[in-house]
C-alpha cells in the first residue's frame, strides 16, 4: 500500500464504564477499517484517556472517544493541545454533545460518519483552566451532578436524571450570585445558573434553542425562582430552550463571565464537578476538529424523558 492509500491511525480509547461501554466494537472497527481508518487499542491498563492522547499524538492521525459526556469532558483539554481531529462513539447515558453535532445515536452510524464526514471546527468552553463541551453550573445542577450516581445512570439511563432531582428538588434553596460580564456587574438571587458552549446538556435539556457548538457564544441563564415548584411549570421551556424568555430567568449572550459566589460553590461541567467558584469562564473559538454533520436545525425534546436541569 503506497502512502497516499495508507489508512488514517485512529487511537480509540473506550469507557468501559460508560453505560454501553461494554459495546463489542468489532462491527464498529470494520465500518472504520472499510472507510480507510485503522483503529489502534491502548493497552488495557491504560485507562488515562488524557494521558493516552498525548501519548499517542505524534503516532495517530485522529481520537475516536467512546463513552458520555463525561469520558469526553476528560478528554477536552487533551484534544485541544494535540489538535488531533474527534470522532465521537455515543456510549453513554445522556450523549448531550452528540445530541448537539447532529450524530446518530447508534454507534454503527456513528462510525460512519467517522469514516465519511470531514471534521470541523467546534468550540470549547473553559472554567477555571476546565475545558468543557456542553455547559458549566452551579446550584441545582451541580448539587445534581453529585447526587447522580454511575449505577443510577447505568441502571435507569436518562430517567436517572429525575429521580436524582426529585430528591433534591425540596432541597433547592436560592443563593446569591455576583455576576460580571461586558463591562457589568449585577447581584441576583438564584437557585441555578448555567453558562452553556453547546445546545444540549443533562439529558434532555437545551441551554438556549439556537445555540450551536461553533458561534463562538456562551449562552447564560439564571433561575431566579421564588419556589422550588416554578421549576415544574419552567421544565418545557428548559427542554426547549426558551427558558431566557420567562419573568424569573435571566437570559444573556456573551463571551466571558465570572461568577462569584459568598462562599466557593461547586462548579458542574458536562456533568463532572471539576472546580469551585469564583468561576471564570470564557468561550475557546474553534478549539477542536469533530467529524460531525453540518450543524442541524434545533431538535424538538418531544417525546424525551422530563427530567431536571
Amino acid at each position: 500500500m503506497s502512502g497516499a492509500d495508507a489508512p488514517r491511525r485512529a487511537l480509540l480509547v473506550v469507557n468501559k464504564k460508560a453505560r454501553n461501554g461494554g459495546l463489542d466494537l468489532e462491527a464498529v472497527k470494520g465500518v472504520l477499517r472499510r472507510g480507510g481508518i485503522e483503529p489502534v487499542d491502548p493497552p488495557p491498563e491504560e485507562s488515562d484517556c488524557k494521558a493516552l492522547i498525548h501519548a499517542h499524538a505524534a503516532t495517530c492521525d485522529m481520537v475516536i472517544l467512546g463513552g458520555g459526556d463525561g469520558t469526553l469532558n476528560a478528554a477536552a483539554q487533551a484534544l485541544a493541545e494535540a489538535q488531533l481531529p474527534l470522532g465521537i462513539l455515543p456510549l453513554g447515558t445522556a450523549n448531550d454533545l452528540a445530541r448537539s453535532l447532529g450524530l446518530p445515536a447508534d454507534p454503527l452510524e456513528a462510525a460512519e460518519v467517522i469514516a465519511t464526514v470531514p471534521a470541523r471546527p467546534i468550540d470549547l468552553g473553559c472554567v477555571n483552566g476546565h475545558y468543557f463541551f456542553n455547559v458549566a453550573s452551579i446550584g441545582f445542577s451541580a448539587d445534581l451532578a453529585g447526587e447522580l450516581t454511575a449505577d443510577l445512570k447505568r441502571r435507569l439511563g436518562t430517567i436517572g436524571y429525575g429521580v436524582a432531582a426529585f430528591r433534591l428538588l425540596r432541597r433547592a434553596r436560592p443563593f446569591t450570585v455576583y455576576i460580571e460580564h461586558d463591562g457589568t456587574v449585577e447581584t441576583v438571587r438564584t437557585i441555578q445558573v448555567s453558562v452553556g458552549n453547546g445546545r444540549h446538556y443533562g439529558g434532555g435539556m437545551t441551554v438556549e434553542e439556537n445555540a450551536t457548538v461553533d458561534d463562538g457564544l456562551l449562552n447564560f441563564y439564571s433561575l431566579e425562582v421564588a419556589h422550588w415548584w416554578r421549576l415544574l411549570a419552567l421544565l418545557p421551556a428548559l427542554r426547549r430552550g426558551t427558558q431566557g424568555k420567562a419573568a424569573d430567568v435571566r437570559a444573556f449572550q456573551t463571551t466571558e463571565v465570572i461568577l462569584r459566589t459568598k462562599k466557593p460553590r461547586p462548579v458542574n461541567t458536562d456533568g463532572e464537578l471539576t472546580t469551585y467558584t469564583p468561576a471564570h469562564v470564557r468561550v475557546l473559538r474553534q478549539a477542536v476538529q469533530v467529524h460531525a454533520p453540518d450543524l442541524p436545525a434545533p431538535a424538538s425534546p418531544a417525546g424525551r424523558p422530563s427530567i431536571f436541569p
